[in-house]
């Protein structure tokens, strides 16, 4: 079998930087969109410096790509209680979490092989957090978003699912922006691993996760329950 292709957003540092390690681990090439790249790229790693929320350098980035499989794993965190919401925070993590995804998917998908893979990293905050709805409210739309393709792609055989954390322990943990209203652990007593959201979306990416598609998958240490 031919080296399998991955297009991996966010893959500079956190959730992003982890997937991308794996995959490579499992013998993926990866091509990873952000602004900076990463410091531990090495064989296996392509990188290609876009800022995602700039949607006119979005489709020169993906010039000539055509993945077996998407993961968009680039976020942002931001927290604002009621009366000190910022219309503009909205739009930025709309932008990021949604319309980048959906034009990722528009512009990767019909170049996708039958049995290709897409995988959303979202949040379990998309059920909804205090102080969080903007947040919450993108991430729960990535959750429609991915149904829908769902439903579009499985004649075709290709997956899409949202892999959706708790608190996981990356640098967007400890971004001055969220100082204000800091995170608990879950149950299990710590926060969830970058390595841990990987190994769930290497899986997802994987030929035994065929059958898997249009679902959102908690890996949250319980804190769900």
């Amino acid at each position: 079998m031919s080296t399998r292709h991955a297009l991996v957003t966010g893959a500079s540092s956190g959730i992003g930087a982890a997937i991308a390690q794996r995959l490579i681990t499992d013998g993926w090439q990866v091509t990873g969109l952000s602004r900076k790249a990463p410091d531990w790229a090495g064989d296996g790693y392509t990188h290609r410096a876009v800022d995602l929320l700039d949607p006119e350098a979005l489709a020169p980035a993906l010039d000539g790509l055509a993945p077996h499989a998407l993961v968009h794993a680039a976020g942002l965190m931001r927290a604002e209680a009621l009366g000190a919401m910022k219309p503009e925070t909205g739009d930025q993590l709309w932008r990021l979490h949604v319309d980048v995804a959906a034009r990722l998917a528009d512009a990767l998908i019909p170049r996708m092989e039958t049995g290709g893979r897409v995988v959303f990293v979202g949040s379990r905050t998309s059920g909804g957090a205090p102080g969080r709805a903007y947040y919450a409210a993108t991430k729960a739309a990535l959750v429609g978003l991915a149904r829908s393709f769902a439903a579009e792609l499985a004649p075709r055989g290709i997956t899409v699912n949202v892999v959706a954390p708790g608190v996981t322990d990356t640098p967007m943990l400890r971004d001055p922006a969220r100082a204000s209203m800091q995170p608990k652990a879950p149950p299990i007593g710590r926060f969830i691993r970058p390595e841990e959201v990987a190994a769930l979306v290497g899986f997802l990416l994987g030929p035994e996760a065929a059958a898997i598609t249009g679902q959102q998958i908690m890996i949250c240490g319980g804190a769900s329950l």
